[in-house]
């Protein structure tokens, strides 16, 4: 089966993914985040990893459960007030918890007690949601994945996995022993460990038969099973009563085009790959005969695709790289991790909210949601949610109105943000988010990311110039920005070149106006990576002009945090280039950066000094520069995010303060005056505080803004937050 999308219905799900809802309809958007470290034992390091991937809530709809692989434990959650959930605290598993399924006041918990992946055991937990004990467990024979409990309580099923070992002959099947299904029989909410009964998966699909791989169940109301094998391609119904295989099928392919195909630091929707097999990850039925696959595609494809089949095997739809693509229009394509597979669209939730059914599509490596109207037919994206760090699962609360994701990755030991339970609210009102978008170019959307640098137009109010920094090492660009709309709106992007190629080795990190119709970059220097510190001037075509090096005097105190922005003030003659020093150099002294100048014609260096803050954790420096009136406005902020994040400011300096002394002599220390403090800004769509607010600037009118930088969707969830500043009452 393969399938092709239509260039028509690509743009129509594109344009549809980003429409704002009027304020009369309903929309989801997020509410609160949990960091489930809060739940860590107090035996624990606060900086143990831990992760939510599996999540399911009570049936009052008042506690949440989530599975905590690398702790060993099943976390809970009390969001009686959903917007301030409060941590419950977790019960150790003597094992790996997969999955989590709760019925009445228990909570099944799958949990892996394998020795290796040659020799897998697993065994299903019952524990007491209100005492938080373990009240009874079954073997199960092997190692487990997803869990699922039929509509009328009857049963469990568990997908037996027995997953391969992708250090072995390269991942590739066969690898014994093979996985089957456990169905289990249900009484008065509890397991009876009596009945517990294996449906083989052998002998059915045509790829590695013998070796069947069980990924995740769904079960629908009439009591048939709906079993994914991954690695097989294959999907299987299984009557739940009977435990006997009413049909299979294969997965299939997808064709697909205008994707991106490369991990190369340049975002090009332009490649191609046909017969892609599905590989098909969660499954969730949407009813009695149709049900909604995620077809991660991360063993042999990358088919970045969902489909919904019915239980024949019939393609009813195949949404192909439509999700993927309207990810990239809100800057979330994860470029690095993405190599040839896209966005890995991994896990599901479909549930009906007020007569309405949704289904809501999870991108692990672009970190979101996709919330679809089920319409029986074509379905209707409607919002892009954000999620935290890679969401692996989901559970809908209809009669709470709430949508919960758990969050899988947790990079504390790195300074980066933890892993979180996210909940979102279906109610009246605009999406908060996204908050900034691109616009399509030939029907593909303009490629964007890790913005780094902000300058308003001379002339015209609204419109705005970012620039993204060297994680796009092979695309440097200059984007035009209409901040008139809500979302902002990506018009168009200006490649920066060099001889009429991509400029290679910058790492842009400020944008000004250069007066002429071109532009002033600043660019901060790695010498590891082989890159100088510099200012460049481009035309209006984006070609470089000019390239400035830094003067011995300054580098011989050089670090790799060089210029984080760059403002002009004055005009002609008296043109001067202020720049921003992100951190520290040797020769400063300690809790000053330097603001260093160069005036144009004279070619002449200087510089002033900055005071820092001082914050308990981390560091702190410089993120812009940027002159308006009397002053010049910069962003002082730390490297923390989320709680521990405590200054991200806005700090001004009169222009006449600016009297640069010449490198290598005494600096003149500026005083600076606060202006703002972003923190409120930051907190807004109610996820976790980021730590790169890395743009700001004024447009012609005087309206400020600001912005910050989404590292590319690398170890992040990827948010671009752009906003208005309100910086009333300040003259």
């Amino acid at each position: 089966m393969a399938f092709n999308l239509s260039r028509a219905a690509f743009t129509a799900a594109l344009l549809a993914s980003v429409a704002v809802p009027a304020s009369a309809e309903q929309v989801f958007n997020r509410i609160a985040s949990f960091p489930v470290a809060t739940n860590l034992p107090a035996d624990k390091d606060k900086l143990s990893t831990t992760s939510a991937e599996i999540v399911t809530a009570s049936e009052d709809g008042m506690t949440l459960v989530y599975s905590d692989s690398p702790l060993g434990a099943i976390g809970f959650v009390d969001i009686k007030d959903a917007k301030a959930p409060k941590a419950g605290g977790a019960v150790m598993m003597d094992g790996e918890p997969t999955s989590v399924a709760a019925i009445g006041n228990k909570v099944l918990v799958a949990v892996n007690t394998s020795e290796s992946k040659a020799k897998p055991s697993g065994r299903l937990a019952v524990v007491d949601i209100a005492s938080k004990k373990i009240d009874s467990t079954c073997d199960l024979g092997g190692q487990p994945d997803s869990v699922a409990i039929s509509p009328d309580k009857s049963f469990a099923v568990i997908a037996i996995e027995n997953e391969r070992d992708e250090e072995l002959n390269e991942g590739k099947l066969p690898q014994m022993p093979a996985g089957d299904l456990v169905i289990v029989g249900l009484k008065d909410g509890t397991v009876d460990c009596a009945s517990v009964k294996h449906v083989a998966m052998t002998g059915l699909a045509g790829i590695a038969g013998d070796d069947p791989e069980p990924e995740f169940v769904s079960i629908n109301s009439l009591g048939e099973i709906a079993v994914t094998l991954q690695e097989n391609n294959e999907i299987v119904i299984v009557d739940g009563k009977t435990g006997t295989v009413t049909t299979h099928f294969p997965a299939g392919t997808v064709d697909l085009a205008g994707i991106d195909t490369k991990s190369d630091g340049a975002l090009k929707f332009t490649g191609k790959k046909d017969g892609v097999l599905r590989e098909p990850d969660a499954l969730k039925w949407l009813d009695d005969n149709r049900f909604v696959v995620a077809n991660e595609g991360d063993y042999e494809g990358g088919s970045r695709s969902f489909t919904i089949f019915d239980k024949t095997g019939k393609v009813a739809y195949e949404s192909g790289p439509s999700l993927e693509l309207a990810i990239a229009q809100i800057g979330h394509f994860p470029d690095k991790r993405a190599k040839s597979k896209g966005v890995e669209l991994e896990g599901l939730e479909a549930a009906t909210f007020g007569g309405q059914k949704y289904f809501f599509v999870l991108s692990e490596r672009a970190s979101v949601v996709g919330v679809y109207k089920d319409t029986g037919a074509e379905p209707e994206l409607v919002q892009i949610l954000p999620s935290g760090v890679s969401p692996e699962g989901a559970v809908a609360i209809p009669a709470r109105n709430l949508l919960v994701t758990a969050n899988e990755v947790d990079l504390g030991e790195d300074g980066g943000p933890r892993s979180h339970v996210m909940l979102y609210e279906l109610g009246e009102g605009k999406a908060a988010y996204p908050m900034i978008q691109s616009a399509l170019v030939d029907g593909a959307p303009i490629g964007w990311g890790a913005l780094s640098g902000l300058v308003g137009d001379a002339e015209k109010a609204g419109q705005l110039y970012a620039v993204n920094d060297s994680f796009y090492s092979m695309q440097p660009t200059i984007f035009t920005i209409d901040a008139n709309q809500t979302p902002a709106v990506i018009t168009a992007a200006l490649p920066v070149t060099r001889g009429g190629q991509a400029a290679q080795k910058l790492d842009i990190e400020g944008v000004t106006l250069d007066g002429k119709g071109g532009f002033w970059l600043a660019s901060e220097g790695d010498s590891a990576k082989l890159v100088g510190h510099g200012l460049y001037n481009v035309d209006a075509k984006g070609e470089i002009k000019a390239e400035i090096g830094l003067p011995v005097e300054l580098l011989a105190g050089q670090t790799r945090f060089g210029f984080e922005g760059v403002t002009l003030i004055g005009k002609g003659d008296d043109a001067t280039l202020w720049m921003a020093m992100q951190r520290e150099w040797k020769d400063d002294d300690k809790g000053t950066v330097k603001l260093v100048s160069y005036n144009i014609k004279a070619k002449e260096w200087g510089a002033v000094s900055y005071p820092l803050d001082k914050t308990e954790a981390g560091w702190v420096g410089l993120s812009e520069i940027t002159a308006h009136g009397d002053h010049v406005y910069i962003v002082e902020r730390d490297n923390q995010v989320g709680d521990n994040a405590k200054l991200k400011k806005l700090y001004r300096v009169a222009i006449a303060d600016l009297k640069p002394a010449k490198l290598g002599e005494k600096l003149p220390l500026v005083a600076k005056e606060e202006v703002h403090d972003f923190i409120p800004d930051l907190k807004v769509t109610n996820g976790y505080v980021v730590d790169k607010l890395e743009g700001f600037t004024f447009d012609a009118s005087g309206k400020a803004f600001a912005v910050t930088d989404n590292d590319g969707v690398d170890d992040s969830s990827g948010e671009t937050l752009f906003f208005p500043v309100d910086l009333k009452g300040t003259n």
